[in-house]
């Protein structure tokens, strides 16, 4: 896997927004992954939304579409230390977000996100934005 989604980039998928979707569509699905991370801030939203058998549906076919990448003791370890990082330093990030880039540093992914300024505090943290 190169690339991991981060949610704003699978919301902007959603929506047609950006270059996203072509950028997404013209990689191997081996290649792009979705973390249970983003898939939890997604069913949330999908949960408030005013349509949300429609954002289930989008939800499954990007899910079909990439490989999707669990959160396990490789991912705790670089989140544990992420957050210590950012927290000594005085730039903490948001928790998800913490778990967002732990799960793309554990794989050696880029993570693709239009948050670039949240997520560049990262060390070690390769961003690419397809917006």
């Amino acid at each position: 896997m190169i690339f991991l989604l981060d949610t704003n980039t699978a919301i902007y998928y959603f929506k047609g927004m950006g270059n996203v979707a072509t950028r997404l569509l013209a990689e191997s699905p081996s290649q792009v992954g979705l973390s249970a991370i983003v898939e939890y801030e997604l069913l949330l939203g999908i949960e408030k939304s005013s349509s949300p058998a429609k954002r289930r549906a989008q939800l499954k076919a990007l899910k079909d579409a990439v490989t999707y990448v669990s959160f396990a003791s490789a991912e705790a370890a670089q989140a544990g230390r992420i957050r210590a990082e950012l927290e000594q330093q005085g730039t903490p990030i948001g928790p998800y977000d913490v778990l967002i880039a732990a799960s793309a540093l554990a794989r050696g992914a880029t993570l693709v996100t239009h948050n670039t300024r949240e997520f560049s505090r990262v060390d070690g943290l390769r961003l690419t934005d397809w917006f």
